[in-house]
């Protein structure tokens, strides 16, 4: 699948910072996190702030894993240029009591720009915003479990 250029938030949110391999031991929230996240697909919808509608959108997560503190790596999958690859790529991840807010503040990424995001990942679904020097928006979903073989 093609992530669009209209939603880059979702790139730039999961290409921040550097991978660490430290092992780090889980919480039962942290634990519940990372199966909510692996072998998944988010399906759902953006919109862009001053445009009006919402545009489908679907982006696949082969895992997540636990690198620090707050610190993790989401393996995605994405498409270039007709090759599709297993990217990690580092996050950060904060708790609202026992919700987690995936984070990018501020972050300038090569060729794309300064991107801020915050994504909520609760019960199955998906929310967040996210903004950009060229504008902003939201996006908001599902969580689905792949079916192997897919």
């Amino acid at each position: 699948m093609m992530i669009p250029m209209r939603n880059l938030f979702l790139l730039a949110l999961l290409a921040a910072g550097g991978v660490s391999a430290q092992n780090a031991t889980l919480t039962a929230s942290e634990k519940e996190f990372q199966d909510t996240l692996t072998g998944v697909l988010l399906q759902g919808q953006s919109s862009r702030d001053g445009s009006p509608g919402v545009s489908d959108d679907k982006y696949e997560i082969e895992k997540v894993v636990k690198t620090g503190d707050d610190q993790w790596t989401f393996y995605a999958r994405v498409e270039a240029r007709g090759q599709s690859m297993v990217v990690p790529l580092p996050l950060q991840v904060k708790w609202a009591g026992d919700t987690p807010v995936i984070t990018l503040t501020d972050q300038a990424l090569p060729g794309m720009g300064t991107y801020t995001a915050r994504v909520v990942v609760y019960r199955g679904q998906y929310a967040g915003t996210w903004s950009g020097r060229n504008g902003g928006g939201k996006v908001f979903g599902r969580i689905v479990k792949k079916v192997t073989g897919q």
